[in-house]
């Protein structure tokens, strides 16, 4: 198969990733192998891409936000079969035994692995996942809408879990990007008034577009203070500023795997009156079940920019640049 590997990690101005081939895998007899159609490009990419998330297998293809459809069965699989539309998601395989695994908190498994970490993913023209760990697309989405929900709006629902946002209630939204314009339309489709605070033109317009009530730049205070708050962007400075924008009793939820140092904070101005912060780490399978669920009712709109298989590298370019607003896609 054709794939973009990467052997070491390096700015992605410098172009880490080869293309190549690679033995087109053979599924296992508890997965399933698709031929990838689309894959959508998520900031965790770039992260890997230049060295952010240490490596964990030399010489790895990215990519896990994987569509594509099934042309193989491992022997024991009966969920899928060739031909069905399937997407491949970041977490690819937990133990099921350990305390956090029972108690269904998943992500949390200390022997989880990842797609396009411990194991290749979409930037190749060929994937294998367990069967357990894929899922059935909604109809009616082309892959290059369907992939961002596989990452991008998965994170984002759990993001918006996180932050416990009340009915009705006021979101601020810092950063937004493949994830954040994917979770700004589940949470107005719940009756909330979203905030956003971003930098550039593009991305600012696009979140009018979606129904922002309220648009500013990244340090701006919103107008109203928040019930909620998600930080997207990887930027720890936004941390403070944030929290100084939630009302009593509010909860500021960080959806980043990465993220710059946070600045020291001051316990009255950004803590008292029982705001809460909280990390996002990852997510359950039933998440990915839920936000795609929602995903078919709500006719969500992925605002997504599609790149030929042989640019992915200028696609993480362009991410990394902040050239595009909301999700990119390669496809095959």
């Amino acid at each position: 198969m054709t794939a973009w590997t990467l052997p070491a990690p390096a700015p992605v101005g410098d172009r880490p990733l080869r293309l190549g081939s690679k033995p087109v895998p053979a599924p296992a007899a508890d997965e399933v192998r698709l031929r990838v159609t689309a894959c959508g490009v998520c900031r965790t990419d770039l992260h890997l891409v230049e060295g952010d998330l240490a490596p964990r297998r030399p010489g790895v293809a990215p990519g896990h936000q994987v569509v594509g459809l099934v042309d193989r069965v491992g022997e024991h699989v009966d969920r899928f079969s060739v031909g069905d539309r399937v997407g491949i998601a970041w977490l690819r395989r937990t133990c099921g035994e350990c305390r956090w695994c029972r108690a269904g908190a998943e992500n949390l498994c200390p022997r989880s692995a990842y797609t396009g970490w411990d194991a290749d993913g979409g930037f190749a023209t060929y994937a294998v996942v367990p069967a357990a760990y894929a899922y059935r697309l909604p109809e009616g989405l082309a892959d290059t809408q369907a992939a961002p929900l596989l990452c991008a709006g998965i994170i984002g629902y759990r993001a918006l879990r996180r932050a416990e946002l009340p009915p009705g209630g006021r979101l601020g939204i810092y950063g937004f990007g493949s994830s954040a314009h994917i979770t700004a339309q589940v949470a107005r489709a719940s009756g909330a008034e979203v905030y956003v605070m971003t930098r550039g033109r593009d991305s600012q317009e696009l979140a009018r577009r979606l129904g922002a009530v309220w648009v500013g730049g990244p340090s701006d205070a919103p107008p109203r203070p928040l019930d909620s708050a998600i930080v997207f962007a990887p930027a720890g400075d936004l941390v403070p500023p944030a929290l100084e924008a939630l009302d009593r009793g509010g909860t500021l939820a960080l959806a980043g795997i990465h993220m710059s140092a946070v600045p020291s904070l001051d316990y009255g101005r950004h803590l008292f009156l029982e705001k809460n912060v909280r990390s996002v780490t990852s997510n359950t399978r039933a998440d990915g079940e839920a936000l795609l669920r929602l995903a078919g009712r709500l006719s969500i709109e992925v605002h997504a920019t599609s790149y030929p298989f042989d640019e992915v590298d200028r696609a993480l370019e362009d991410l990394a640049g902040g050239r595009v607003s909301g999700s990119l896609v390669v496809t095959t």
